[in-house]
Parts: structure tokens; C-alpha cells; sequence
């Protein structure tokens, strides 16, 4: 009977963690518990109304650029986390902007663990984080969705530090008028877990910062006194270039 009794107590935190609600981080209305931070322009402003919500869609929209300009741009959430999982719909619309590098076509993302929108630079390109991309066919062979991206970092698979920018999934390629499922678990520093369409296609460990990183500038955090193994952040949604759509976004919390 004890023996018993220790197991369930042992399997409390785990279903005290399960019985968090899903909650919506996005209203169908508006921008509420999110700001918006573009290259080249200050903290809240959104330019050109490149983030808008139609029919209760989140739409990332080039229409109304004359030139893309390197106004690399990011959605991030107001509130900063740490254990939880994300999930939401994502699907790609229209052509990339002509002036944008090619790497943007069909190309977004959403990131996680991201350095405080208050310190991003104001020509900074892409937040300190760890991204789960998304990408869609470009007719050109395969091309699958849901890689993780390094901006600013690192990760430990299986023990070994990575130090490639990209690593890449098992998921599928998709079309790019295609409604994807993605879902990720973030467990602190312990471990980060991609889903595509309910099928697990990544599994990492031990996001941290890379001080000597280029593409994103992470001395100054760390001069601040960023801890280097990252365990919390903001979530941020990627605007690089390419329209994208966001629905169904929401957020399990895995606190205990």
C-alpha cells in the first residue's frame, strides 16, 4: 500500500501540470497581448499595417510596402514563458517581396525563448532565440517544415552541442496554400519538442546563448547578465518578408 501511495504521489505534478486549460493568446479582433517591433522603426509600431487581423485571421501582409527594405519584423507576446506548450495553424499567402533575400520565399516562423522586445536594437534584423521554422514547397525537391533555427544560439541533441544555424526536421514538405497544425513543447532548458500535424518530427535539448554570434547580437545581453542557458521568453511571430497567416493560436501552460 505505501508503495502504492508514494507512485501516485510521484505522478502529481505531471497530472496537476495536464490539468491547465488550453488558453487563447490571439482574440480574432485585435493585436490585445501582443506588440509588434519592425526594423528600423520603434518598439510598437506597425508599419505599413503589416500585422492585421481579417476574419478573424492574424495576417502578415506586404501589400501596402513599396519596398521590403530589410523591414524584418516580429509579433511578440506581451508576457514572457517558460514551460507550455504552443499550438496554432500557419499557412503561407502571396509572393515574397521582390527585394527580399531569397531565402525568405515561402519562409516564417515562430520564436521562442526571444530576448525581451524592449531590447531589441532598432535596426536589429532577428530576436535572440530559438526559432521553429516554417517553410512551404518551392517545386524544387524536398523541403521540410518545422527545422529549428539558431539566431543568437545553440542546442545540445543527444548530449552534443550543435552550433549549425539550422537543423532540420522529419516533417513533410507542404504546399504553400496548406493549413499546418504545429505545436511545440518547451520544457524550460530541459527540452524542446516540434510537432507537425500531430506527429512529432524534432526533439532538442539545452537552448543557450551564443556570445559569439553574428546574426544576432547577444554580447550586450549577455553584459546585462542574460543567464546562458536560455530556460524562458517570449514567444514571437516572424514577419521576414514573405505574407504568412496565423490562426488558432494557443497556449497550455505546464507549470506546476
Amino acid at each position: 500500500m505505501k508503495a502504492q501511495v508514494l507512485a501516485i504521489l510521484a505522478l502529481l505534478p505531471s497530472l496537476h501540470a495536464a490539468d491547465h486549460p488550453w488558453v487563447s493568446l490571439f482574440n480574432g479582433k485585435d493585436l490585445s497581448g501582443w506588440t509588434p517591433k519592425v526594423s528600423g522603426h520603434p518598439l510598437g509600431a506597425n508599419p505599413h499595417d503589416t500585422f492585421r487581423i481579417e476574419d478573424g485571421i492574424l495576417k502578415v501582409s506586404y501589400d501596402r510596402y513599396g519596398k521590403f527594405d530589410n523591414q524584418y519584423g516580429h509579433l511578440y507576446s506581451n508576457l514572457a514563458y517558460s514551460r507550455y506548450i504552443l499550438r496554432m495553424e500557419y499557412r503561407f499567402e502571396g509572393k515574397m517581396m521582390a527585394d527580399a533575400p531569397s531565402y525568405v520565399n515561402l519562409n516564417s516562423g515562430v520564436m521562442i525563448h526571444s530576448q525581451t522586445p524592449q531590447s531589441m536594437g532598432q535596426d536589429q534584423h532577428f530576436p535572440v532565440s530559438m526559432e521553429f521554422q516554417f517553410l512551404a514547397d518551392e517545386g524544387k525537391g524536398k523541403r521540410s517544415t518545422g527545422n529549428v533555427c539558431t539566431p543568437g544560439t545553440h542546442l545540445e541533441l543527444k548530449g552534443e552541442k550543435v552550433t549549425q544555424h539550422i537543423v532540420e526536421s522529419t516533417a513533410p514538405t507542404f504546399p504553400a496554400d496548406e493549413w499546418v497544425k504545429i505545436e511545440v513543447e518547451v520544457r524550460g532548458n530541459d527540452e524542446v519538442i516540434h510537432r507537425v500535424n500531430g506527429q512529432e518530427v524534432l526533439r532538442y535539448q539545452k537552448p543557450q546563448l551564443d556570445p559569439a554570434c553574428r546574426i544576432a547580437p547577444v554580447e550586450p545581453l549577455v553584459k546585462a547578465g542574460a543567464p546562458i542557458m536560455l530556460s524562458y521568453g517570449h514567444i514571437a511571430l516572424q514577419a521576414e518578408g514573405q505574407g504568412v497567416w496565423f490562426r488558432n493560436i494557443e497556449l497550455k501552460s505546464l507549470e506546476d
